[in-house]
């Protein structure tokens, strides 16, 4: 088969194309999918160059979310049968241990992809196989972060910042779908643009101006002895610098939510903030079958629609890499094989 994998990590260079990749053989309670979309994310740019304390088994195929077809089963599969179309769980949720499929196990840019059939959800009708694969890491990285954990209701004013990114982008449609009013920062006029035509109610360039005085100017500065001004929530999944600003913005008995640490894991904090605005910092780890499951059904529904900002061919894999790496992408890149 046909598949793009590393096989060595030093950076996105050192993925190539093997026109000849032996075809995947299931085993029990495994099947072959043939893939039919496969999305990138940051974490392949990690993958591609290394990451401290994490072993890589070579070659590695990358791509860690994954939508295609059953091609065969492998004995023991009784609930699934050839020709269904899956979605393939990056994580086993019955035994995390066995790691990140594109990353300890060989993922979706290729032609076929081997799976322990504990990974597979249904794609329902009304879901394409690109927009399946547009889900795990980000959008489901959203929903349970917002949603499961978050407990977001609907109503709230909610900041984000990231917005224009594969999570951040998921966080700005499920907003809007649970009639939040939305702030969203991006860095570039393009990506303002884009957050506006997402349904964001308002936009903030963070390179141009500092959000934390636009959010006092346009909304009140949070007052420690009343429950209003700034924002009721803020989506923080960079960190770094953003951090203790982000409490400067957000309303007494408010929540700061996060998922990662995309520019800096070690910031300074004031923990003033927390305790004078009553703050609820709320942390959320990847995602569980189920955000999934919901995602999808709102895909069906016509209820979501993700954002895919470019459509690539399998021997296009490393430059959709790099795109990514350069911080060029308005959403999400799918591989198609």
């Amino acid at each position: 088969m046909r598949a793009v994998c590393l096989h060595e990590q030093g950076g996105i260079g050192n993925l190539k194309l093997d026109e000849n990749f032996a075809d995947p053989s299931p085993d029990e309670d495994q099947v072959v999918i043939r893939v039919k979309a496969t999305s990138l994310n940051y974490h392949d740019v990690f993958t591609c160059r290394g990451m401290p304390g994490i072993k890589i088994p070579m070659p590695m195929i990358i791509g860690l979310d994954i939508a295609g077809e059953i091609e065969h089963l492998g004995q023991g599969v009784s609930d699934w049968k050839v020709g269904d179309r899956v979605l393939v769980n990056p994580l086993d949720p019955t035994d995390p241990t066995k790691g990140l499929m594109g990353e300890m196990l060989p993922g979706g840019t290729a032609e076929f992809c081997l799976v322990d059939a504990t990974r597979l959800i249904s794609i329902p009708d009304g879901c394409s196989y690109e927009q399946a694969a547009a889900l795990p890491v980000a959008y489901g990285t959203a929903h349970r972060m917002m949603i499961a954990n978050g407990g977001l209701e609907g109503g709230e004013r909610v900041l984000i910042l990231g917005a224009s990114g594969g999570v951040g982008s998921c966080c700005v449609l499920l907003a809007k779908a649970m009639g939040c009013e939305v702030v969203a920062c991006g860095s570039t006029e393009e990506k303002l643009s884009a957050l506006k035509e997402w349904g964001a109610d308002h936009v903030i360039n963070y390179k141009e101006e500092d959000f934390v005085k636009k959010i006092w100017s346009d909304f009140g500065k949070p007052h420690r002895r009343r429950f209003d001004g700034g924002v009721d929530v803020v989506i923080n999944f960079t960190g770094g610098d953003t951090w203790v600003p982000s409490f400067k913005v957000t309303r007494r008995g408010g929540k700061i939510l996060t998922c990662g640490a995309t520019a800096g894991f070690d910031p300074k904090t004031d923990l003033r903030y927390v305790w004078t605005f009553e703050l609820k910092i709320l942390g959320s780890n990847s995602w569980l079958p189920q955000d999934l499951e919901i995602l999808m059904k709102m895909i069906s529904e016509g209820r979501l629609k993700p954002i895919i900002d470019t459509v690539l061919p399998l021997e296009k894999t490393a430059d959709g890499v790099k795109l990514l790496e350069d911080r060029e992408v308005i959403g999400k890149i799918i591989i198609t094989p």
